[in-house]
Order: C-alpha cells, then structure tokens, then sequence
C-alpha cells in the first residue's frame, strides 16, 4: 500500500483531503505545521489532531515557528519596507508546505505529499504539468507556480476536480468536525489583514513621514511612512482634489508616495525577475495569459526572455494596478508553464 502524507490544516479543504485518500486506498498520515504562536494557532494544531482522529490516521505535529519566521515573515517585512508589496502564500509553498513537508516524508518513508490546493496535476506527458483547479473560483495555480517537475511527481491534489460545495458535502456525509472550520484568512499570520499594525510591532526601522505627491509633481499632503500604502490604494489618502487619486508609484528612495488618477494606474509592459519555467523551451517569445496577481483575470500577453530567469510581458490590453513583489504568472490553455516576480 502506497503511502502519502496529507498536510492537515485542521480545516475543511485538507481534512476532505484526507478523507478522499483513504477512500481510494492509501495509507494516509497526517502532519501540522506550527507556523506560529499563540492561542489562536494552538487551536489549528487541536484541529489537525482532531482531524487525524476522527479518520483513525498516524498525526505527526512540526514545530516550524522558527523557520517560518525566518524565511517567510521576515521577508515580508522587508519587502513591504522596501516598498514592495509581496506574496508571502507563495514563498511558504515554496519553501515550507512543498521544499520543507518533502524531505519530511523522505525521512517518515512516505512515498507522497498530499495537499487540500485547488489546482491540477496533469500526468499525461513526460513531465507532469500544473494547471488550473476545475473550480476556477477556488483555484490555486497561481500560488503553486514555483513547483518544479520533480516535485509535482510526488504530489497529490485530491480536490483538482472538485468544488467548494462538493467539499462540503463529503465532510458532512463523513461527518467530520472541520466542516464547521470558518475559512482562513488571505495571510495566516497578519491578524484581520491589518499589515500596519502587524508591521509596527516588528522589530524593525521603519520609513518615516514625507510627501504625497502628484504624478505631475506637485505636493499635495503628508505621509506617515511609506509602508502604510500600496498601489491601487485610494482610500485613506487624506487629500483632495478633483477626481478621485490612486496611488500609482511608492519611491522608497525619496521617501514619497505618487498619486494620480486612474490612468496612471494603467501598465501595458512589465519586467519579471527570477523565472520559473516548469518546462524550458527554446522560443525567444511566447504568447500566454498572463495573471498578475491572485484576484486577476489573465491577460493575453507576449513574453520576450531577455535571459531564462528575466523576461518582459507586454499585454496586449493595459492592465491596472501593476504591482512590485506580486507574482506574475503565465499559462497556455489552462497549463502553468512558468512565474516569476514583478520588478
């Protein structure tokens, strides 16, 4: 009987996850990562253990607060420090739920990983292909972009072709405990998505006031540092003027916030650094949809590699709210064939 490892949450996504496996026939384990401290991440741990009960599974709890924090919170706080506005989801899969759970089932003998992602793992060529969830409100391709081949074949998505209520509907005919599980938050470890507060209490040197100013250079207010906006932000600006600003650049160097109106909120070319193919081909342009960030239709574009790790993405419609640090990713058909980040 093959073995797979199923990263428990203690919510619903990977218990059905669990579920589903046993079903089909493989041996399951269950593993919880201990991201972070507090009462509130305990109570996940409890979750997981409960999970891992009800389905009578081996449960294994990782104590990753220390890693966690180094590789993927710290970043955070420097690139929003920077003026960059990161992906922090994107790293963990990176780094913690897929480079680190991998060698812990290495080290259990556990032949593969299984995770409750909304996304596709398509066998049928010679390297696996990622590609798109069935339910295109829930999938998560885009976060998942940096899996590399050799990865994908020890990896398992049990609800690639499921829906949310699908989901649902298995944890309620197993009755399981999880199905009651709110759903999480967009960052695990930014309590109610407040990034300001969350960054004030770093331990870090943070940019102090300067100017807003208009795209036409004009001064039009004061900032209190340069991490309180992002681009696209409209709210909270604190001027006026005649039509409704965004804040369209953030000058970390200067220590300025640029506003403008909408249309200078729209990009039609882009510059993407440390690439990640899934496959390498030897075209010096592709066309592709081109997402750039989580909550984006793709977008059809030409990719030109200056070099395999740098291209540049010209659309063929201007996008709004092109963003520094978020990811762009690009797919042929519903396939991920590569991502990197925006510069």
């Amino acid at each position: 009987m093959e073995k797979v490892m199923v990263a428990l949450s203690g919510g619903v996504d990977s218990a059905v996850t669990a579920a589903l496996l046993i079903e089909q026939g493989y041996e399951v384990i269950g593993v919880h990562m201990r991201l972070l401290s507090g009462a509130e991440h305990e109570s996940s741990d409890e979750d997981a253990r409960q999970v891992a009960h009800e389905l009578g599974i081996e449960f294994h709890s990782l104590d990753c607060r220390e890693e966690f924090d180094r590789v993927i919170v710290q970043n955070f706080c420097a690139e929003y420090v920077s003026g960059r506005t990161p992906n922090p989801c994107i790293l963990c899969n990176r780094y913690m739920k897929f480079g680190y759970l991998l060698q812990v089932a290495d080290e259990l003998g556990i032949d593969f990983l299984a995770t409750g992602h909304y996304a596709r793992i398509d066998h049928s060529g010679d390297l696996p292909v990622l590609r798109r969830g069935h339910d295109r409100k829930k999938d998560q391709s885009y976060f998942l972009f940096t899996l590399t081949a050799e990865q994908l074949k020890r990896v398992i998505f049990p609800l690639e072709s499921t829906t949310k209520e699908q989901v649902k509907e298995v944890a309620k005919r197993i009755n399981l405990s999880a199905r009651h599980k709110a759903e999480s938050q967009d960052v695990c470890f930014i309590p109610d998505n407040d990034y300001v507060s969350f960054l004030k209490k770093q331990t870090l040197t943070l940019p102090q006031g300067g100017n807003i100013v208009h795209v036409d250079g004009k001064v039009l207010g004061r900032h209190g540092g340069t991490y309180h906006y992002t681009i696209g932000q409209r709210k909270g600006l604190g001027i006026g003027w005649s039509e409704p600003l965004y804040v369209v650049s953030i000058d970390v160097a200067k220590n300025q916030v640029v506003v403008g109106e909408k249309q200078f909120l729209e990009t039609t070319e882009l510059v993407v650094n440390d690439v990640i193919w899934s496959q390498l081909s030897t075209d010096k342009q592709l066309r592709v949809d081109c997402r750039i960030r989580y909550r984006h239709n793709e977008a059809m574009a030409t990719v030109t590699i200056d070099d395999q790790d740098r291209v540049r993405v010209v659309f063929e419609q201007p996008q709004i709210g092109v963003t520094s640090g978020q990811s762009a990713v690009f797919y042929q058909d519903d396939a991920v064939i590569g991502g990197g980040w925006i510069q």
